[in-house]
């Protein structure tokens, strides 16, 4: 019995330090926050925050969901696995390291990730966003990508700028942000974000907050955060404590808009009279369910979007990489490339990992054979 008792009392020890480690870990992936106090005394006063609850506010409001979920399995179990909707093979990428980047950068090109990651290059800086290289989840089995990325975070060039959209785990990767602590570039945020960044190493000082018409100058680069219909969260009880944005790059001859995550909505019309037109818009295509009809954009609202801002040339992005909303992998992009034909607006679709200058580079509907 005593021998038992003992083999008992190590399993449950070793099962506790294990419980230990993960509540540790997922802690540590969440990122910290600042004391109620400090926030309302740094937002207060905010039309799009409420004191009394702590909350940024979406300029229109999101059901809450998985239960609205529709078109398949409604419950949260589905970011555990394998998802039926990935495609049955590689998708065409260009692999890529450092040194398939120029040292200095050029004057305007773009590097699409995969999902919502990309490096643009912009008068002379380069700029990444939403990194993202693993999976889309505090834990490694959760939300797991169809693919590898296109690129090592080890790999990636030297960074002048990182521009995080909101801090969903598919747009802010804890270990990515980890490992460019160590580096010296410019961290745009929107507001509240900043604490996360700071509780994995980033520097204070190198951490820009934004709100949403609040901009921030770069050389030549002037970055506006601009309103998006949305919300955020890590955990179950920081639901809108950091705000979410989309965002206006406008350099010395290019004017790009880069929409984050959003739902479609009258804000994009406002955006387009105050900062456009626009030049190229990088904008998510994937994400919409009707059971959540507000969260991300459906394939017509991307065109309307385009239609909203004044642009004609569209980068699709938030896609290709996790299934987020139970349909097809390609889904999205067939029926927002079919729509671009019959609405004049011209696409800008490379394979991830390949370098393209938008309006110069020729790219095709590679995703209708994608395993050649």
């Amino acid at each position: 019995m005593k021998k038992i008792l003992r083999i008992a009392l190590w399993t449950l020890a070793i099962f506790m330090m294990a419980a230990g480690s993960l509540v540790y870990y997922i802690q540590k992936q969440m990122g910290s926050l600042d004391a109620l106090e400090e926030r309302n005394s740094r937002f207060g006063g905010l039309p799009y925050y409420a004191e009394e609850t702590d909350e940024f506010i979406s300029p229109e409001p999101l059901p809450y969901f998985p239960e609205q979920t529709t078109g398949g399995n409604p419950g949260p179990m589905r970011f555990f696995k394998t998802s039926p909707n990935a495609p049955g093979f590689p998708l065409p990428k260009q692999l890529i390291t450092k040194s398939d980047f120029s040292e200095t950068p050029s004057g305007f090109a773009v590097w699409w990730l995969g999902h919502s990651s990309f490096i643009l290059e912009l008068d002379g800086k380069r700029i990444l966003f939403d990194p993202v290289f693993e999976n889309g989840g505090p834990l490694p089995f959760i939300l797991r990508r169809f693919d590898v990325s296109p690129i090592k975070r080890e790999e990636l060039p030297g960074i002048d700028i990182v521009i995080i959209t909101h801090d969903h785990y598919d747009h802010l990767e804890a270990a990515t942000i980890k490992f460019l602590a160590s580096q010296n570039m410019e961290f745009i945020v929107p507001l509240g974000v900043g604490a996360r960044l700071e509780g994995w190493g980033i520097q204070k000082s190198n951490i820009t907050e934004l709100g949403w018409h609040d901009a921030k100058t770069l050389g030549s680069l002037q970055i506006t955060a601009l309103p998006g219909i949305h919300y955020t969260s890590r955990s179950f009880n920081d639901r809108n404590k950091t705000l979410w944005a989309s965002f206006a790059i406008k350099g010395a001859d290019k004017n790009l808009f880069v929409s984050g995550d959003t739902g479609y909505g009258g804000h994009l019309k406002d955006i387009g009279e105050k900062y456009g037109p626009f030049d190229l818009a990088l904008v998510e295509i994937d994400g919409w369910n009707k059971g959540w009809p507000l969260t991300h954009l459906f394939p017509d609202q991307v065109i309307q979007l385009c239609q909203d801002i004044d642009v004609q040339l569209l980068f699709p992005i938030h896609w290709a990489v996790f299934d987020l909303a139970l349909h097809p992998w390609d889904e999205s992009i067939k029926m927002v490339a079919d729509l671009a034909v019959v609405n004049d607006i011209e696409l800008v679709t490379p394979i991830m990992g390949e370098k393209v200058i938008p309006g110069l580079s020729p790219t095709n509907n590679w995703w209708e054979n994608p395993n050649k």
